[in-house]
């Protein structure tokens, strides 16, 4: 009961955290026709700082931190982003209007990671002093890789075996975990991730951390959750037209994926010590669906996949559920377990 009680005062305190305010504040004035418009370049750079930003903070956490103690979640989190994938895959191939490769393909963007919903867990937490290991965020790509790589694995097998079985051509299909791989280490979010950990981890970056990069955190996040606010409604248009399968699924996937990421944790935690904090950014990294580099990579492996079904429901359903309902119950479930 105290558990409940706790969850929903977090959930109340929830909608007057900024992240949330914007969010609902973008798609409010979306409703109402407004033609604010926050241009892509804009939008591309926020997501750069809070990246640069985490990433920074956490090569500077790895220099002193354990890299015995990483072992464990690192491997965790591969095996989180593969279940997610599986699980979707199976729910998805019990529904028979739904096209299998259309399934995989949402699957597989929210078993990736969403850079928006990372930052705006970090900022909650931060708002409410949970402490976490500096390198948790890093463990990023750990999901997001291995979620797309089989995504795509799973929908070309499928369809290989659907055209030898009604007697088509098989096209030679170059998409190898290699290529994904590297398509997904080079898209802007990893990219910006990746670099500010190398800089954290190998440069003098402390002063310029304090000075800079940390005190506009909050304030780009506000504009990025403003902007993703009135993107998340424009795609409520695009979730009319397919199967409400995909709403659904994109309302309690989040959550049931965060559980299980909330699981595996706990094993770290007993385990290595890994602490309640970073339980809750591996939950909020399984909850979370992909925004910047799961949608195109997606597009390139599974070409004959419904854009409108993976990004549609990620975006107008998926994130907010995450943003709204998963970060505070996460943060509500570490205290009542921990």
């Amino acid at each position: 009961m105290d558990f409940i009680i706790d969850f929903a005062i977090k959930f109340v305190t929830q909608f007057q955290s900024p992240a949330l305010a914007f969010l609902i504040g973008g798609m409010l004035i979306a409703a109402l026709g407004s033609k604010l418009q926050i241009p892509s370049a804009i939008y591309q750079f926020i997501v750069f700082m809070l990246l640069m930003r985490i990433g920074i903070s956490g090569g500077m956490a790895i220099k002193s931190a354990n890299l015995v103690d990483m072992l464990l979640p690192a491997a965790l989190t591969v095996i989180v982003g593969v279940a997610i994938v599986l699980v979707g895959t199976f729910f998805f191939s019990l529904i028979k209007s739904v096209k299998k490769e259309d399934g995989i393909a949402t699957a597989g963007v929210f078993g990736a990671v969403s850079a928006s919903t990372l930052a705006a867990a970090m900022a909650l937490m931060e708002e409410k002093d949970v402490i976490y290991e500096a390198w948790a965020p890093a463990l990023y790509p750990f999901m997001d890789i291995p979620a797309l790589i089989l995504a795509i694995v799973l929908a070309n097998l499928y369809l290989t075996k659907k055209n030898k079985a009604a007697g088509k051509e098989v096209a030679e299909n170059n998409v190898t975990a290699w290529s994904i791989t590297k398509e997904s280490l080079r898209s802007s979010a990893l990219s910006a991730l990746l670099l500010g950990m190398a800089l954290g981890l190998f440069a003098n970056t402390e002063k310029l951390f304090v000075g800079f990069y940390d005190p506009l955190f909050k304030g780009l996040l506000s504009i990025l959750m403003l902007t993703m606010g009135m993107e998340a409604y424009s795609r409520l248009k695009e979730m009319r037209r397919v199967a409400h399968w995909f709403a659904i699924y994109a309302m309690f996937a989040p959550i049931i994926h965060g559980l299980i990421a909330f699981g595996f944790g706990y094993i770290a935690h007993i385990t290595t010590g890994f602490s309640p904090g970073g339980v809750v950014i591996l939950s909020i990294l399984a909850a979370s669906s992909s925004d910047v580099s799961g949608p195109p990579t997606l597009r390139a492996g599974i070409p004959s996949a419904n854009p409108s079904c993976y990004i549609g429901s990620s975006t107008s359903i998926g994130t907010p559920v995450a943003i709204a309902i998963c970060i505070p119950l996460f943060i509500a479930l570490a205290e009542a377990v921990f």
